[in-house]
């Protein structure tokens, strides 16, 4: 028995000249939450639709519950895809129903299933209505909910939290970690790296259809240097001198690092950080130099920050909130 629900083995997918996916390669670990990133254009849904088997890819192989096709096991998996849509005519209750029997279930338990999906994720009131009345937020939670009705084993989300309000948004998360508290595997794409960075285990970062990253949140933060933000009144330009510290910019009130050559720098700096380092060690620094702070802060670097480390003007492609 095979530790990962999901491997994929050096796959890329071409269409003539184009390689929208180029020999990517992880494996995502039974009862883990993965998150699949990348900015639009990156080859997110290209990877989902060849690991469905909706297209073959073009070399590598792909693995899931050590099964070579998805067909194979296509009841042990829920899907959302990218387009969403619903019968328009059919009420919430019944298009969830709908699709938990296609999976295998009866009819009776189906119906049961879909009310109590529906009540415990706020659209209880609306169980009846038609999906062509329901907003479009609520009309994606309802496709969410029948991608699950199942109790599916491995959920595929390509962009679920995409047209969703805030607060909608929290519900989507909720929903994936209700999952994951089932024992479930979850993999979801997104280019939104606030939901990734709460609720993921681990991540895989795609641009320009390449794997650039594959790692826990927690270690994909060391990516980059850590920084600490000081102001003060004072020459601060002894801190450059210390071991723990690999440079010193100067910033303006909004953050962005001052050019040289525009002047005098002013009151605030980044301090970039050695791995080894700790914030606490410049702090007493200051203090012993009879430094006055007026303001010093730190926080580890954003999952925002690294994916612009990493990917660069591809970033710029993409939505974050």
């Amino acid at each position: 028995m095979t530790d990962y629900t999901l491997e994929l083995r050096n796959v890329s997918k071409t269409y003539g000249d184009f390689t929208a996916v180029d020999d990517v390669s992880f494996a995502v670990p039974k009862g883990a939450v993965y998150g699949f990133l990348g900015p639009n254009g990156a080859g997110k849904t290209t990877t989902i639709r060849m690991i469905l088997e909706i297209i073959k890819p073009s070399s590598g192989e792909i693995s899931i519950f050590g099964s070579s096709s998805a067909l194979e096991v296509r009841d042990r998996i829920g899907y959302l895809p990218e387009e969403k849509g619903l019968y328009k005519k059919m009420t919430a209750w019944s298009i969830i129903a709908y699709f938990a029997t296609l999976k295998g279930m009866d009819r009776r338990s189906a119906k049961r299933r879909a009310y109590e999906l529906l009540e415990r994720y706020g659209l209880k009131d609306f169980a009846d209505s038609k999906t062509e009345a329901l907003s479009k937020g609520m009309g994606q939670k309802v496709q969410v909910l029948a991608s699950i009705a199942h109790d599916p084993e491995f959920v595929i989300l390509d962009e679920p939290f995409s047209g969703l309000d805030p607060v909608n948004q929290e519900v989507m998360e909720e929903v994936i970690r209700d999952i994951a508290a089932r024992g479930h595997t979850v993999l979801f794409s997104t280019h939104v790296m606030s939901h990734a960075e709460r609720i993921c285990d681990q991540i895989v970062l795609l641009a320009g259809g390449k794997k650039v990253l594959d790692d826990t949140v927690e270690n994909a933060r060391m990516v980059i240097p850590r920084k600490l933000r000081l102001e003060s009144a004072s020459d601060l330009s002894f801190l450059d001198r210390m071991d723990q510290v690999l440079r010193m910019v100067p910033i303006d009130e909004r953050g962005d690092a001052i050019p040289e050559g525009s002047g005098p720098a002013g009151n605030l700096w980044d301090v970039h950080l050695s791995d080894k380092a700790e914030p606490i060690d410049v702090i007493e620094q200051c203090l012993k130099e009879g430094i006055h702070l007026d303001r010093f802060d730190y926080s580890p670097p954003s999952l925002h920050e690294v994916f612009v480390h990493l990917v660069g003007d591809k970033a710029k492609e993409a939505s974050f909130r």
